[in-house]
């Protein structure tokens, strides 16, 4: 039998219909770059098609093996534990099939190069110049409880600040981790900086990015000796577009191994070492689908045995930082 190959893009999914169709156009993208494939997109909640749809649809129109791919940064408890659970869960229940799942965005070259794109362009459509020494750059992260997934931002940071020649870097995030946007800003306005870049390391749009530009202007209003620009988020980038191209090919080859090393699901990290060994369930059932805020009906493989059990909740399709 002539084995069919199928691409499954994998997001998490959101309520903001803009969030939703940024990530539609990404999966156009992805379709262009891979003419060989058969390929689908869906999301674990709120948006359709959900997952487990796109992968009946893949396997109805003769797919023997399938490719999952997390649309997603960095890998914290949906990328660790949900999609892999619906993953298996497919998989499990059609063995015929070759499934597999990759790895997700991580800390890459082209992304960075993506980020310092989105930066400078910020820079440029500023109405003067001020000098990059300084310029303090905030480089705002979704926040997970994944203390490994938090970290990455940190790198991301320290890489975008030592690259680009800045005069100094905070971290912040939008949710569930410390410090919060506004609260990062209102450190970073004490430092004395000229220029304040707020840089959402995000994927897509969505009420967490629009909330980050809103404490942007909160902030800036109340400090006007300080200028403050909001560069845009990564979006459909070509970088990103060639970085996921590259993660399909790595199922192929067997090279999407995820860093486990750091994960707190199998080593005892500090602060969270009761969740090692902690079950592979998904926590998306009861907003499966439910759709988006632009839904006037709605109401309120080969698997991967990596992991477990995470509870950060990421609306936008595919964040996970």
């Amino acid at each position: 039998m002539t084995e069919k190959t199928a691409v499954m893009i994998c997001g998490h999914g959101s309520r903001d219909t803009a969030a939703v169709e940024e990530f539609n156009v990404l999966s156009t993208h992805l379709k262009k770059r891979l003419p060989d494939y058969d390929v689908e997109s869906g999301f674990l909640e709120f948006a359709r098609p959900m997952l487990r749809e796109g992968l009946d649809k893949l396997r109805d129109r003769g797919a023997t093996r399938i490719l999952c791919l997390p649309g997603m940064l960095f890998a914290a408890g949906h990328v660790k534990n949900d999609l892999p659970s619906e993953v298996n869960e497919f998989a499990a229940e059609h063995p015929d099939l070759d499934v597999r799942y990759g790895r997700d965005l991580a800390i890459d070259s082209r992304l960075l190069k993506a980020a310092a794109q989105r930066i400078e362009e910020a820079e440029q459509a500023a109405s003067g110049t001020v000098d990059r020494k300084e310029t303090l750059l905030m480089v705002v992260g979704r926040g997970t409880n994944d203390s490994d997934a938090n970290s990455n931002v940190c790198k991301v940071a320290r890489m975008l600040w030592e690259g680009l020649g800045f005069g100094w870097a905070e971290v912040s995030y939008s949710g569930v981790a410390y410090p919060l946007v506004n609260e990062g800003l209102d450190r970073a306005v004490r430092l004395g900086f000229k220029r304040i870049i707020v840089f959402p390391y995000f994927l897509f749009t969505g009420i967490l990015v629009r909330r980050i530009y809103d404490w942007t202007d909160e902030v800036a209003s109340a400090h006007p000796d300080i200028e403050f620009l909001k560069a845009g988020y990564l979006n459909d980038h070509p970088l990103l577009i060639d970085t996921f191209v590259d993660r399909v090919g790595e199922m192929l080859t067997g090279e999407n191994v995820m860093n486990c090393q750091l994960c707190k699901y199998r080593e005892q990290i500090i602060g969270y070492e009761a969740d090692v060994g902690a079950p592979q369930v998904g926590h998306h059932h009861h907003v499966r689908g439910i759709g988006t805020d632009g839904d006037t009906d709605h109401s309120h493989g080969h698997h991967h045995d990596h992991h477990h059990h995470g509870q950060s909740h990421d609306h936008a399709p595919g964040e996970e930082s």
